[in-house]
């Protein structure tokens, strides 16, 4: 539903302690304001991948960056990367029946009980008598001496998964600080590599960070992948309530929280279930295109603007949909990610306005499919429109801060490079802290753009607002944040409203503009610290370079 809001509480702009040239007085309340009303307009439909709403946030993002004076990024001198996806709908069963060695059955209801998606990009799925096997967290890492398969035989199976990954021992998986192990998708892409024909995960609003409706509302209707390369795939890829999974294995004769129990020990290996079932559907196919929408302000140095300091953010969101009790079908995705967005343009402005220009280059990139597994980055990070080893650094933008002012800032995934040293140093300026992210155990830092980035060895940064909130009692921004999360996030009504308080998006966005700034024109290239998991992905791809540069000289 269309609304006109007045924002009077946001009619003045945060003036912050700055010389009056300062380029980062062009990041205001009101012109972040109004680019997040534009990309979350009812016009754009949600923004879902390959529909017209996706075609016009798109063209809105490119007449934006070239009146603030970028230049056409995408290939042949195009604002485009164009990023092929193939789309699936899977024309679900009404029900889920599982039978026991006995002959006992169990039905679970689409919906209420499991959802699901088609995992392999065929017209036609389908499992027949399919064991059921309890593989705890999924998850085989060498370098924690921890393998939940034990060489089992789990081809032709049905996997079912604890999501997260083990937390009771910081010297275990970084203990309560999720790693990527503890990712949905790493679970699916574990279980293809055993050969298992399906998973199903087990949803827990703890172990996911989010309510089983925001399963409900992701995973449904038509989900995008980029076209198959010939990885192993599960046919389907499935989640449960947890009730739903109690029930399962209540089925096999078996108690949950023993087997969840038994999961938590380096001992574990995989428990069949002496439960098999059958499940076939229809998949329609569709393929189609997205694109990732670039503009690069070159830099001034003739030897330095080779080199390029990206700023990220996705410009989808999942368009339309299930309709809410209010009967509204369009996921709007104000503060997911049209926020995250409307940053990327200010920082572009602030650059523009940035006299003498930067030495390096700057790159405003917008990255589609991200909420159907951060497509547009995956596709950018194989297809670089510069080399990787130019690539000096990645700042990802997604979501910000509508809450207000903060006297902290919370870096995602902290302790991976030294750029959180250069945020920590800009911070201060503002007199505000670095600290760690709030929950650790979300894994946020795996869960958006910036992974695509850090994977092909970039130096990556994640932050937002912490959570203590200027003038606010303790507890307060935790509330908010979870209010937001339990009954807005990637839902139709993430959209902007009168109580919208953008000054610590702005305080954020200076931040992000003075971490590019020093990027662009310092004497060395970022670096990931020593022994990072991303590390050696960088050193590889600056060995390989055609040949060293006096600034690429990180550690």
């Amino acid at each position: 539903m269309r609304r006109t809001i007045v924002l009077a509480a946001l009619a003045s702009t945060v003036v912050l302690a700055q010389a009056p040239a300062d380029p980062a007085r062009r990041i205001t309340s009101a012109g972040m304001l109004r680019d997040v009303k534009a990309l979350s307009d009812d016009a754009m439909a949600g923004r879902g991948p390959g529909t017209e709403g996706d075609r016009k946030a798109r063209a809105y993002l490119a007449q934006r960056l070239k009146a603030i004076g970028f230049a056409p990024g995408g290939p042949n001198g195009s604002w485009e990367q164009p990023v092929p996806i193939v789309g699936l709908t899977m024309k679900h069963p009404a029900a889920w029946t599982f039978k026991s060695a006995t002959g006992s059955t169990a039905a679970f209801t689409w919906w209420d009980d499991f959802i699901g998606a088609s995992g392999v990009q065929e017209p036609r799925v389908t499992i027949d008598n399919a064991e059921v096997v309890f593989v705890g967290y999924a998850i085989q890492a060498p370098e924690f001496k921890w393998d939940d398969y034990k060489g089992a035989d789990l081809s032709g199976k049905i996997l079912l998964i604890m999501n997260n990954d083990p937390d009771w021992d910081p010297a275990l998986f970084a203990g309560v600080k999720r790693l990527y192990y503890g990712r949905w998708d790493y679970k699916y892409e574990s279980a293809a590599r055993a050969g298992a024909v399906g998973a199903i995960i087990i949803h827990t609003e703890p172990s996911a960070g989010y309510r089983w409706n925001v399963v409900q509302t992701s995973w449904s209707g038509t989900g995008f992948e980029l076209p198959d390369a010939g990885e192993p795939r599960v046919r389907l890829k499935s989640w449960m309530t947890e009730d739903a999974a109690r029930r399962l294995v209540k089925l096999a004769g078996r108690d949950l929280d023993a087997l969840v129990k038994s999961a938590r020990s380096a001992t574990f290996a995989p428990v069949p279930l002496g439960i098999t079932t059958s499940i076939a559907f229809d998949v329609a196919i569709q393929k189609t295109e997205t694109a990732n929408v670039i503009g690069v302000l070159e830099g001034s140095s003739p030897a330095l603007r080779g080199e390029t300091m990206i700023y990220s953010a996705h410009h989808d969101h999942l368009g339309v949909g299930e309709p809410d009790a209010k009967g509204d079908k369009i996921y709007n995705g104000a503060l997911d990610n049209a926020s995250g967005c409307a940053q990327v343009l200010a920082i572009a402005e602030a650059f523009a306005a940035t006299s003498p220009r930067p030495q390096r280059s700057v790159m405003a990139l917008f990255v589609g499919g991200e909420e159907q597994g951060l497509l547009g980055s995956e596709y950018y990070a194989a297809h670089p429109t510069i080399p990787v080893s130019k690539i000096a650094a990645n700042l990802n933008i997604d979501g910000g801060n509508i809450f207000g002012r903060t006297s902290d800032v919370a870096i995602i995934g902290r302790g991976k490079s030294d750029l959180e040293t250069r945020l920590a140093t800009a911070a201060a300026s503002q007199k505000r802290q670095a600290v760690d992210e709030p929950e650790p155990d979300k894994g946020y830092y795996y869960r958006s753009d910036q992974l695509n980035f850090a994977r092909i060895g970039v130096p990556a940064l994640y932050f937002k607002s912490g959570q203590t909130y200027v003038g606010r009692p303790e507890g307060w921004g935790k509330a908010k944040e979870a209010d937001y999360r339990q009954h807005r996030y990637h839902q139709p009504s993430d959209e902007v409203t009168p109580d919208w308080n953008l000054d610590g998006m702005v305080e954020d966005d200076v931040l992000a503009y003075r971490v590019g700034i020093d990027v662009a024109n310092g004497a060395t290239l970022p670096a990931w610290f020593p022994g990072d998991e991303f590390e050696a992905a960088r050193k590889k791809a600056l060995a390989a370079a055609s040949g060293p540069t006096a600034s690429t000289s990180a550690p």
